[in-house]
């Protein structure tokens, strides 16, 4: 997925979403060297989000399978 830093707005970076919609993003979960007209793309890591499913499971196994 990509967006587009449309501008920002204090400690905000006002993000054009593929369907045109603006949202507001903390600029402090971006990358410092973001700037207005920039396109960032978006990824999920389907690895990581395995691998922390299974790490949940296990804890929860933990707490309510003793």
């Amino acid at each position: 997925m990509n967006y587009i830093i449309d501008r920002f707005e204090g400690a905000y970076a006002v993000v054009e979403l593929e369907n045109k919609k603006m949202v507001s993003v903390p600029c402090e979960a971006l990358p410092d060297c973001v700037q207005e007209g920039d396109v960032i793309k978006v990824t999920i890591d389907q690895e990581e989000t395995r691998a922390r499913g299974e790490r949940i499971q296990k804890r929860v196994k933990k707490l309510f399978h003793k």
